[in-house]
Order: structure tokens, then sequence, then C-alpha cells
């Protein structure tokens, strides 16, 4: 009982991991969080490219010119 006790408390946070896992696919939630990680990649991509026009514009030239 000892070793099993041992196992749960080095073990908790993956245990508390795969549960949640498994809740995340049984309620379809994943596609809503693949939706908010989607979302916030492109607003920090847009708010990169807004606060750093010229650089950018430079780097997607020479990326062309290379083409």
């Amino acid at each position: 009982m000892d070793s099993f006790k041992d196992f749960l408390n080095q073990y908790k946070g993956a245990i508390i991991g795969i549960i949640i896992a498994i809740l995340i696919l049984c309620t379809r939630l994943y596609n809503l969080i693949i939706a908010l990680v989607v979302l916030f990649i492109g607003a920090v991509i847009g708010n990169y490219v807004q606060n750093n026009k010229y650089e950018v514009k430079e780097k997607i030239k020479n990326f062309i010119d290379r083409l």
C-alpha cells in the first residue's frame, strides 16, 4: 500500500494532467483551445508587423528576391 501512495505522490501532476486531457477530448474543447491559440498568435504577429513595418517590409522583399 505504501508503494501505491508513493506512486500517487510522485506522479500526482501527471495523473491530473491525464484526467484534464481526457475531459478536454471528451467535451471537444480542444477545438476552442486551438482557435484561441491561433487568434493569440495572429494578434502577436499583427502587433509585431505594425510596430516594425519597415523591418518586415525589408525581410519580405529579401525573401521574395531569393525566390
